[in-house]
């Protein structure tokens, strides 16, 4: 069942000390000092009181402040009849108080019992409580009736603020809580892409330079196979070491891009085709700085096309052309076809799918397939 206005209790925030300021909270207990103060000094000052009754009548006045805390406690826990209970006993210790002469203790405890129930409690026990408490208080109040209904009003009303002004600080308490809750997955959430990051540049750099390494060894073993000479399986190992080479200058590169140590995009695909034999690199737009990821996936997607052209298409001339637009930067390489290599079947065939992948991250799009002379793959990329 849903709760209502009238049945819903205050929040845990909003009874609890959280969120109170050390000023505010050294005053309420100067206030509740005060009132304990002046109980105690009226149990003693009674002058119609002997011994025997001051200690009994102070021993009064200690039991209703235990049995305020437990009140205070048990509204904390949202406990209603132990609550009722406990205001209960604090209202008869007013009626005793009352029917054996201590009357300004018995007007404190009714005023304190109606502007705590209506602060702690729900509305629908609240307002029976404090009606009771603010009528006993009314009926052996001695001020003429005008000030007694105007205190009467004005306790109520300020059991009512003090409810209101409690649950905006509730909501105050929950609404930073759930502001830290989503900083910390915000920040779990960007740990991870982070993490994701890393972990593609790492793959990327690896797979890129391992299938260009397994193309030339896979080459120099067919070559060793068919007997080939010396110089031929050579120039196969020799070009295995290269790549080598070039895969920790990329993984150099990639711990760099990582760091936010670009090289500018221009420069790396010049230093890109200029070890393919018969590759040009066209750039047309304004050039301008691109964020990291949108320049990783550039460079990684150039890489992956020039290796398969070395792979299926060797000797073929290659186009790398790079464009800037106002919300896009587009890389086309394109190639004028070439014989099928005897290694057009090597690799693991996830090339393109880790490009298009790559591209689909940053919402872009990734377009590959034969042309009118040869292959392309087209990239676009929003920056």
């Amino acid at each position: 069942m849903t709760e209502n206005a009238w049945t819903r209790w205050p929040s845990r925030e909003a009874l609890g000390r959280t969120g109170i300021s050390r000023p505010r909270r050294m005053l309420a207990w100067a206030v509740r000092l005060l009132v304990l103060a002046i109980l105690l000094w009226e149990a003693f000052d009674a002058r119609h009181v002997h011994v025997l009754g001051a200690v009994a009548a102070t021993v009064a006045v200690i039991v209703a402040a235990v049995v305020s805390w437990a009140f205070f406690r048990t509204t904390y826990a949202h406990r209603l009849l132990p609550s009722l209970a406990l205001i209960g006993v604090l209202l008869g210790i007013a009626v005793a108080a009352q029917a054996t002469g201590f009357k300004a203790p018995a007007l404190v405890i009714w005023c304190g019992c109606g502007i705590s129930a209506l602060e702690r409690l729900p509305l629908a026990a609240a307002l029976p409580v404090t009606s009771v408490a603010l009528a006993s208080y009314s009926a052996f109040n001695n001020d003429v009736w005008l000030t007694t209904a105007a205190t009467v009003a004005g306790m109520a009303l300020a059991g009512y603020v003090l409810r209101l002004d409690a649950e905006a600080r509730g909501n105050a308490q929950r609404l930073l809580a759930q502001e830290r809750a989503a900083r910390v997955a915000e920040a779990e959430s960007a740990a991870l892409a982070e993490r994701a990051r890393i972990a593609r540049e790492i793959h990327d750099v690896l797979a890129h330079s391992l299938s260009a390494q397994l193309v030339h060894l896979e080459a120099a073993r067919l070559l060793i196979e068919r007997g080939a000479d010396r110089e031929q399986i050579l120039e196969r190992v020799v070009a295995a070491r290269g790549m080598a080479r070039d895969g920790l200058a990329e993984t150099r590169q990639a711990l760099s891009a990582l760091r936010g140590d670009l090289t500018p995009l221009e420069d790396f695909l010049g230093e890109l085709v200029s070890a393919a034999d018969g590759a040009e690199v066209t750039v047309t737009g304004e050039r301008r700085p691109l964020p990291a990821e949108a320049s990783q996936a550039v460079r990684r997607v150039a890489q992956e096309a020039l290796t398969n052209v070395r792979k299926h298409a060797h000797g073929a001339k290659v186009r790398v052309w790079l464009d800037y637009s106002d919300r896009e930067v587009t890389l086309d390489v394109r190639d004028s076809g070439g014989a099928a290599g005897e290694l057009t079947g090597s690799g693991a065939g996830y090339g393109l799918l880790g490009m298009r992948e790559r591209a689909e991250l940053l919402g872009g799009s990734l377009e590959a397939g034969p042309d009118e002379e040869g292959f392309a793959v087209t990239l676009k990329v929003p920056v």
